[in-house]
């Protein structure tokens, strides 16, 4: 009986024996190896100044002490102390240990959007910046690095360039090809002579008239800022002088017609208006059908300012005679 027991001890206790040995194996720890895969949090970017920026950069740091931004160096107001490339680029500490240009804010790898937000941290409080988000220029994506740059020095840099006429007609003719070659033909504004900018017709920040235009007061066009004796008030006004632009008889930047005209004959620019019109009373404003009289056969008829010389307003005359 005894032998015959011995193979079913040996059984039992070979099976207590793995039970116990499997319980003894712990599970692997999930956990740690879970914590090795995971990947390593980014650097925080910080500020580390103007002085490291400069180690690697040294030729832009030289130049940028000759550019209107370099006060922020020293100014407190704005809270960029020392530290006036980050107020643009943002923090550069990651960039600093890994030189990617990833790493860094450059505005020449944002969007238009992105750049105006960025300069308007700065420049939104300045008069001829209100409403820049809203011109023209913001909605055809033109950012401000377009027009302005802020590393060059000498007579590259553009604060030297826009305070000279020829530098703001040079910058504005590189997009506005088609204006520019106006200018060209004999009866212009004094634009390619230098005695005028464009800017002294358009603000290119923001305007709340077409094209950018400025205003010379109140409401009035910028033209009478120049042609001040056209603005009147005058007794017997000629109508379009009130409620048109003056460009619905003179082409703005330059025409082959004398006076800028839009037609080469003063008759036919007349007639667009005069043709239709009833004769008012003789005492009024101006305005009718032409009598009878004018045969526009006869060439003394076909220069309607050879008698109406007072074309945008008299105080003697109904009929804007001389």
């Amino acid at each position: 009986m005894t032998f015959r027991l011995l193979p079913w001890t040996a059984a039992v206790a070979l099976s207590v024996w793995a039970a116990g040995a499997s319980q003894d194996q712990k599970p692997p720890d999930k956990t740690a190896a879970q914590q090795e895969a995971k990947p390593a949090a980014p650097a925080k970017k910080e500020f580390i100044g103007s002085e490291t920026c400069a180690g690697c950069h040294e030729d832009i740091s030289t130049a940028f002490k000759k550019n209107p931004h370099s006060i922020l160096e020293t100014n407190k107001k704005r809270g960029w102390e020392t530290k006036a490339c980050e107020s643009c680029h943002g923090p550069g500490s990651v960039h600093a240990e890994t030189n990617s240009a990833d790493d860094i804010r450059s505005p020449k790898q944002m969007k238009a959007s992105a750049i105006d937000a960025m300069c308007l941290n700065c420049h939104k409080n300045q008069q001829t910046h209100v409403g820049r988000l809203q011109s023209s220029h913001a909605r055809n994506n033109v950012p401000c690095t377009s027009c302005h740059n802020m590393h060059k020095q000498g007579e590259e840099s553009s604060a030297y360039q826009f305070k000279r006429t020829t530098g703001i007609n040079q910058k504005c003719s590189s997009c506005h090809r088609d204006v520019a070659a106006s200018f060209n033909k004999p009866n212009h504004h004094r634009v390619p002579e230098g005695a005028m900018s464009c800017t002294g017709c358009h603000n290119p920040h923001a305007s709340n008239q077409n094209r950018n235009l400025r205003l010379s007061g109140g409401n009035e066009p910028g033209c009478f800022a120049c042609h001040a004796d056209k603005r009147g008030p005058f007794v017997f006004e000629h109508a379009p002088n009130r409620n048109e632009p003056c460009s619905i008889c003179h082409e703005p930047h330059g025409s082959v017609n004398p006076r800028m005209l839009k037609r080469a004959e003063v008759a036919p620019l007349c007639l667009e208006c005069h043709s239709n019109i009833q004769t008012p009373p003789a005492a009024s404003t101006v305005g009718g059908i032409p009598p009878a009289l004018h045969d526009l056969r006869s060439p003394r008829f076909r220069n309607c300012t050879t008698c109406h010389q007072k074309i945008h307003g008299s105080n003697v005359n109904g009929a804007l005679l001389r």
